[in-house]
């Protein structure tokens, strides 16, 4: 451990952070596989000839951009009867991405620890005004929840997150954690360019899904809506309105409603970085309908609720610290509220390597054991 503490502090060139996606993020590794196959396609692409279509044409491709990483953890806690203390894989992904024909843009991603597809996506980009996206991807559902695990600051995602669109935790309708993925189809653009730098003053995102998360076909004949308008007064800052209204179906066969909303605001700029989101939801959750008795659990809620702020103060080159106060309460009452305190220190040292060691103190007031206290240290590598 003292050995990866001095590694930790010892000086480096600066840090080169993420993009918002794994998109064209190469590794160590990776960059010579990129560059090889960019030599061995040069001048496929043609981007000085008119573009022309048919199903024999074989040229106006980009070079495929591959890349991935993986995430390492030591976890602690002293929560009574806690037994995930301990090292563990916690991500190991890969992906490639690329343009075809100019304006069409592709992308697939894998977890390699327990195999399963991520993101498989075709879009329609000729115009940032207006851009189709199709296929399985994170839903346009908060700020957090579309980061790259890179680009969170924290060790994880807010508990809003989290919960609210089933990222990790099963969120308040009874849908199990899918990552923060659905299968649809989504519309999008950045309109009204202002002031002298010409940033776009208006963003906005809406989408249809089947509302029954990663990997799974529809359930039922309904479809979640999601969508977002989000307003960038200065460059970098974003202030956004998102909504949602669709139907889960559980494994119990019972449908419920979910109507959710939320209101937030990111800054990125000069490396400091900034966020801060509340969301509430409305809906039943499907796993409190007990079908033998027809009846609704005692004390079943239809609310819930959560908030977070996210401060990142970049102390040197290499190092930035992420602070945050986040709360979850799964029936929006104080009494299911459940508190965590975290400061993170992200050691980057490279490009393609990070560290963090995270201290949360968390207020449970759920659980038995209401205190408690827990030490995270994580190892980012892209290869």
């Amino acid at each position: 451990m003292m050995s990866i503490l001095f590694l930790m502090l010892s000086p480096c060139p600066p840090a080169v952070l993420a993009e918002e996606t794994d998109e064209y993020q190469e590794g160590f590794l990776t960059a010579y596989l990129n560059k090889a196959i960019g030599k061995a396609m040069a001048g496929d692409e043609k981007t000085d000839e008119p573009l022309r279509y048919g199903r024999n044409i074989t040229k106006y491709v980009t070079p495929p951009q591959f890349g991935g990483y993986v995430i390492g953890k030591y976890s602690y806690s002293t929560k009574d009867h806690a037994d995930e203390n301990g090292f563990d894989a916690r991500l190991i992904r890969f992906y490639v991405s690329g343009t075809l024909l100019r304006d069409f843009k592709y992308r697939v991603q894998l977890e390699l620890k327990n195999p399963s597809m991520r993101d498989y996506t075709l879009e329609w980009v000729r115009w940032k005004e207006f851009q189709v996206k199709i296929g399985q991807f994170k839903r346009c559902f908060t700020y957090d929840n579309p980061l790259n695990p890179w680009d969170v600051g924290m060790g994880n995602y807010s508990q809003l997150s989290q919960h609210m669109t089933a990222l990790i935790s099963a969120d308040p309708s009874g849908e199990p954690g899918q990552n923060g993925r659905d299968i649809g189809l989504q519309l999008q653009g950045d309109i009204l360019p202002v002031g002298k730098d010409g940033h776009r003053l208006l963003r906005y995102q809406a989408a249809v899904y089947n509302g029954n998360g990663q990997n799974h076909k529809d359930n039922n004949k309904q479809k979640d809506w999601i969508g977002n308008i989000q307003v960038q007064p200065v460059r970098g800052l974003y202030l956004g309105l998102f909504g949602w209204t669709g139907t889960y179906k559980g494994a119990n066969g019972v449908s419920v409603r979910r109507n959710r909303w939320a209101v937030g605001s990111i800054m990125e700029r000069d490396d400091w970085s900034f966020r801060a989101e509340y969301a509430h939801h409305s809906g039943r959750n499907a796993n409190d309908f007990d079908t033998q008795t027809q009846t609704w659990r005692e004390g079943a809620t239809d609310r819930a609720d959560g908030w977070y702020v996210l401060l990142g103060v970049p102390l040197t080159r290499w190092l930035k610290v992420y602070a945050s106060y986040d709360v979850y309460r799964e029936d929006a009452t104080f009494g299911t509220m459940r508190s965590i305190y975290g400061i993170c220190p992200n050691f980057q040292l490279h490009r393609n390597l990070k560290f963090q060691v995270e201290y949360n103190y968390i207020n449970d007031r759920t659980a038995t054991d209401h205190n408690y206290h827990e030490i995270w240290a994580q190892t980012y590598v892209r290869f």
